[in-house]
């Protein structure tokens, strides 16, 4: 897998990935919603680790840096 996904992608993930665990740890957000949103949070912080988005190779979408090999 190459990498598509830049840094401002990945810190901007991580930020929503812990405002939607501590919303729903604090009871703020509950039920299936809740549920839905933290299961989309661990998407988020896992694509961000490993700096590939499916959905972005899909529709071919690359926001990381271009990097001249020579």
């Amino acid at each position: 897998m190459k990498k598509n996904m830049g840094i401002a992608d990945r810190i901007i993930r991580v930020i929503i990935a812990a405002v939607v665990g501590v919303l729903y740890f604090t009871g703020t957000i509950s039920g299936t919603l809740g549920i839905v949103l933290l299961v989309l949070a661990v998407v988020f912080v896992l694509t961000s680790l490993i700096s590939f988005c499916p959905l972005y190779a899909l529709f071919g979408i690359k926001t990381c840096p271009i990097t001249d090999k020579k």
